[in-house]
């Protein structure tokens, strides 16, 4: 059986980029890799939206992460902490790991945060050194409005905004220049459409002026020696070659298709997927939802877990499960990367299917036709 991934990472990876991959490797310290990475550093710039070094490490996710905390804060700060979910809670739990103190906001699962919320605890806890905040939650589908933050922290010369972006760069527009993101955060796994295996991480000048005043333990992640390396096309410590090389036919894909149209598609893609879940009866859990991925409540009488394995078993698709107390309520099926309309018309088909199954009911082609018609009206 065919094996589609609609999970919201790892995401399918384009063939180019698979061939790419398979080339023989070259040495990391020879010109051949210098030219390489010159042009993937300039290309992620664009991505980002920054005129600041966009830093690649080998590494996961939550490596760039921890790359944040260590290099910008100090033993004993403390940093505000948006709590809407499992990767909320990632960001308090690398904090104590390094003695820094965390004020946390908890937000319902399923919500966005009050910007009017992180101004108060600004203004009650002036000791605040750092806002910690995902774009879109990925456990959730929620997408925080990080505008709207960017604009609270930046009027604090002393508090800095470190943004997760790992499921929305690549696939939200997030200016970092423009909106005055401090850090910025981002995998490989998710829009920029590689394997895992790969991270990135961008700081603002208020944020290397952190760096200066840091004295939290750093080797591998120390980003100031990663940094003198890297304006020299070069990296601190043993790239992931293979993934670099497949990193720069991802980047030229996005540039290609253009910015603000792969924002575009992903809005298209997400609108597409929520009109046909609606059409079904079912609920959008997130508030908002994050044009990569959508969250759908559950009834009651669909055990969520059984669905997932069944849309995989029967279909080969891939999506996600809940997590904690939204174990077996909601399943998660993303759109971002490497995805088009047939994609969502597939995995809305088969939605359908296997609900009808397991004995919700259902009318046949009402949710694939409420898809069909947001593509229409878009042009896609």
């Amino acid at each position: 059986m065919k094996k589609k991934l609609f999970s919201p990472g790892p995401t399918p990876v384009p063939e180019g980029v698979l061939l790419a991959m398979a080339k023989p490797l070259f040495h990391h310290r020879d010109p051949v890799f210098e030219e390489l990475f010159q042009e993937v550093r300039e290309d992620l710039k664009y991505v980002f939206q920054t005129k600041q070094d966009v830093l690649v490490l080998a590494s996961s996710g939550t490596g760039a992460m921890e790359a944040a905390i260590v290099n910008t804060l100090r033993k004993g700060d403390t940093v505000l902490v948006i709590r809407g979910g499992k990767f909320g809670e990632r960001w308090g739990e690398i904090c104590e790991a390094y003695g820094v103190d965390i004020i946390p906001i908890d937000v319902e699962w399923g919500q966005a945060v009050d910007p009017v919320l992180v101004e108060r605890s600004l203004e009650t806890y002036p000791e605040i050194r750092a806002v910690l905040v995902q774009a879109c939650e990925t456990s959730t589908g929620v997408l925080h409005p990080i505008k709207e933050l960017c604009e609270v922290v930046k009027k604090r010369d002393d508090v800095i905004i470190i943004v997760d972006a790992i499921s929305a760069l690549g696939a939200v527009d997030l200016p970092m220049d423009l909106w005055g993101i401090d850090v910025m955060v981002a995998g490989s796994q998710k829009a920029l459409m590689l394997p895992p295996g790969l991270a990135f991480i961008a700081l603002s000048e208020k944020a290397w002026g952190f760096c200066e005043m840091s004295d939290l333990p750093k080797y591998y992640f120390d980003l100031k020696a990663e940094l003198k390396n890297q304006r020299k096309n070069q990296t601190h410590f043993t790239p992931a070659i293979s993934l670099i090389v497949g990193l720069r036919e991802a980047l030229r894909m996005i540039k290609e298709e253009g910015l603000q149209n792969v924002f575009r598609r992903h809005e298209v893609l997400a609108r597409a997927m929520q009109e046909g879940v609606k059409a079904l009866g079912l609920e959008i859990f997130s508030n908002p939802p994050s044009p990569t991925l959508t969250a759908i409540k559950l009834p009651p009488e669909i055990d969520g877990q059984k669905l997932k394995r069944n849309l995989e078993d029967h279909y080969g698709l891939i999506t996600a499960g809940g997590q904690e107390h939204l174990k077996g309520k909601i399943i998660r099926i993303a759109h971002m990367g490497y995805f088009e309309p047939s994609d969502i018309l597939q995995v809305m088909a088969a939605l359908e299917l296997e609900l009808s199954k397991m004995g919700y009911p259902v009318e046949f082609g009402k949710g694939v036709s409420s898809a069909q018609r947001v593509f229409k009206e878009a042009g896609l």
